[in-house]
């Protein structure tokens, strides 16, 4: 059993009604984490979600706290909720540098995984900017300096470049559609186990005494369609195996 923290798979969506000369505002929660939540703890691991909105005030800022988890899930939260403590952002005071936190818990023996979304990688109008961050040399990919969003909306299948890979948790067979990915570049010295439209979807590499991989498409709707997310047996495969190679 391995002790996963998910760090984002959530937003608040806001809509305004209009109806003729009058309008009002709804807004609602929504959580994206249930597919990957469920895949992981049904192979016995133990997962703590920590919501998108939470993140900027609870992210763990040190070793200590980081020593909590034997692996760390990054997904479709950009680098801005996780550098701005509510204390550096509104109150202009020194905090944790929680990013080079993580990038030495990394170091000295954690895993990292890094999945893909609109705030993930660079993002959306290059929003997630991990690329301008410490993090970015754990990652076993180069990120684009621009918007690195690859959308599809035919739908794509995954192409295997290596099924043995236990990071892959034997996954057998054709991968069903995915609807888009961020487009990243594979960095000297990591494994692409899987490509989409030719470009990394499954990366693998060691950094430090540690690891770190990345899923380039998405965890759950939209890039990630039911087929995938919820009908697919693979799905729990993939996602099972890349936490457990992370946890060593």
């Amino acid at each position: 059993m391995s002790r996963v923290l998910i760090a984002g798979e959530s937003w608040v969506t806001q809509s305004t009604h209009i109806k003729g000369v009058d309008s009002f505002t709804t807004s609602s929660y929504v959580v994206g984490v249930e597919p990957l939540r469920r895949a992981l703890e049904g192979r016995g691991h133990q997962v703590t979600h920590l919501p998108a909105h939470l993140a900027p005030a609870q992210f763990p800022g040190d070793a200590a706290a980081l020593a909590e988890y034997d692996v760390v899930v990054l997904s479709d939260i950009g680098a801005n909720s996780l550098q701005l403590a509510p204390e550096v952002f509104e109150r202009a005071r020194r905090g944790a540098d929680r990013l080079e936190a993580l990038r030495g818990w990394v170091g000295e023996g954690g895993g990292l995984l890094m999945i893909g979304g609109y705030l993930s990688f660079t993002g959306f109008e290059a929003k997630a900017a991990f690329r301008n961050t410490v993090l970015h040399e754990v990652l076993p990919v180069e990120l684009l300096p621009e918007d690195d969003r690859v959308e599809l909306p035919a739908g794509a299948r995954a192409e295997v470049a290596d099924a043995a890979h236990p990071a892959l948790g034997g996954v057998d067979g054709a991968w069903p559609h995915l609807l888009g990915y961020n487009r990243v570049r594979p960095r000297a010295g990591a494994e692409v186990l899987a490509t989409l439209n030719a470009d990394p979807l499954v990366a693998v590499g060691a950094y430090g005494s540690g690891r770190s991989a990345v899923f380039t498409s998405d965890c759950s709707p939209h890039w990630a369609p039911e087929p995938f997310c919820e009908e697919w047996d693979g799905y729990a495969e993939v996602f099972g195996g890349l936490v457990e190679w992370l946890a060593g």
